[in-house]
């Protein structure tokens, strides 16, 4: 039996690695759920797997929380509870689906406790993947991705040599805009901008893929993770999102890695290597997709993709504050302050008033991304 922590239970990430868990739950006990302020949610979830503790955003949220629950479960709070669900328990595996650099601690600390970690949290390698993968080859950790794309490479490069290999491919179904002129993306809605055609997402990861933002942290990730130059690393447009990427070799060959766009997959992988499991989901059926499309990525047209390459190529704290600016704008953005386009504007106009400091410590970064979230919530966008 594998014993799980799960950070951020209520998310998307989190509900289905449940709805996985449920599928197949004799093979599995719940430790930890650690979720934010979504305190019924929790409660049932809760009441169905019977962890041993449970982390909340804050003591009123605890408070809630032990009104809903029997006195049998541990209810802790803040980034110390979050850090204790990760760290605290008898958890084999523990995965960290909290939404941004807010992860950093916790996995963290979770790698410090030699546990493994399935990573759904793309920020933590943005922002300190040297730091996350030295302490993981210390402590004998394994890093496995739950991220579809990044799966998809792992499952790609499983088995084969890493001087074999000549470039990894991610495909990007280009978001809710995929095909629109930058002219035609002046005064789109947060509504229009949260439906994504293929996956169903959070809305900070969903914004993301329509900016292809998210695309450039899965590049960052994607080097801390396999070790790989970024010109060895490409983005290719794929409109189905059915090929979740691929690995070219040396000799041209490639493989592809192919399923329907269900994150469970994905989960359940992370969850069971190297076994497979059937899983709760539907078979991919090519004849019934037919065509599969792509196209070459447009970096004039998605300028943060290009921004994300930049920086993570400059490395130092600067991945580090393209990704706290990226937290600002969108929220500033979800809540009406911003238009659509001025994310691109003030992730930009962050990123050059940063400084570059190289190799930087965990306090280092963390000033870093303080800095970054001051200086993108301040910028009055000219657009």
């Amino acid at each position: 039996m594998k014993r799980l922590s799960i950070l951020g239970s209520t998310g998307s990430i989190g509900t289905q690695a449940l709805d996985v868990i449920a599928n197949s739950q004799e093979d599995y006990e719940v430790e930890a759920l650690a979720a934010g302020s979504r305190v019924e949610q929790l409660a049932e979830q809760i009441r169905r797997f019977r962890p041993k503790l449970a982390s909340v955003h804050s003591k009123e949220d605890a408070e809630r929380l032990r009104l809903l629950t029997d006195s049998s479960v541990k209810i802790v709070w803040g980034p110390e509870g979050l850090k204790e669900a990760a760290a605290g328990t008898e958890a084999d595996l523990v995965i960290t689906a909290v939404v941004g650099s807010m992860g950093l601690g916790p996995t963290l600390a979770a790698i410090e406790a030699g546990k493994d970690i399935g990573l759904a949290n793309k920020e933590t390698l943005v922002s300190a993947g040297h730091l996350v993968t030295e302490a993981a080859a210390k402590r004998g950790v394994r890093l496995l991705p739950i991220d579809s794309e990044h799966s998809a490479i792992f499952q790609c490069l499983n088995g084969e040599k890493t001087e074999a290999v000549r470039r990894l491919i991610i495909t990007a179904s280009g978001g809710s805009f995929r095909d629109r002129t930058r002219e035609q993306l002046r005064g789109v809605t947060v509504k229009e901008a949260l439906n994504h055609p293929n996956w169903s997402m959070g809305a900070k990861i969903t914004i993301d893929s329509a900016t292809m933002v998210n695309k450039g942290l899965e590049v960052i990730e994607a080097h801390w993770l396999f070790g790989m130059d970024y010109d060895r690393i490409s983005v290719l447009l794929h409109a189905e999102s059915v090929i979740h990427s691929m690995v070219e070799f040396r000799d041209n060959s490639v493989m592809a890695q192919l399923g329907n766009p269900d994150m469970r997959v994905p989960i359940q992988y992370a969850l069971t290597y190297p076994e497979r499991r059937p899983t709760p989901t539907e078979p991919l059926d090519l004849t019934k997709i037919g065509l599969l499309h792509f196209r070459e990525m447009d970096y004039e047209r998605f300028p943060l993709l290009k921004l994300a390459y930049d920086c993570g190529r400059a490395g130092g704290t600067l991945p580090a504050v393209f990704n706290a600016a990226n937290e600002t704008a969108v929220a500033r953005f979800l809540n009406g302050e911003i238009p659509f386009l001025a994310i691109e504007e003030i992730i930009a106009r962050t990123v050059e008033g940063q400084s570059r400091e190289a190799n930087p410590g965990l306090d280092e970064l963390l000033e870093a991304d303080a800095a970054a979230r001051r200086r993108a919530a301040e910028i009055r966008p000219e657009g």
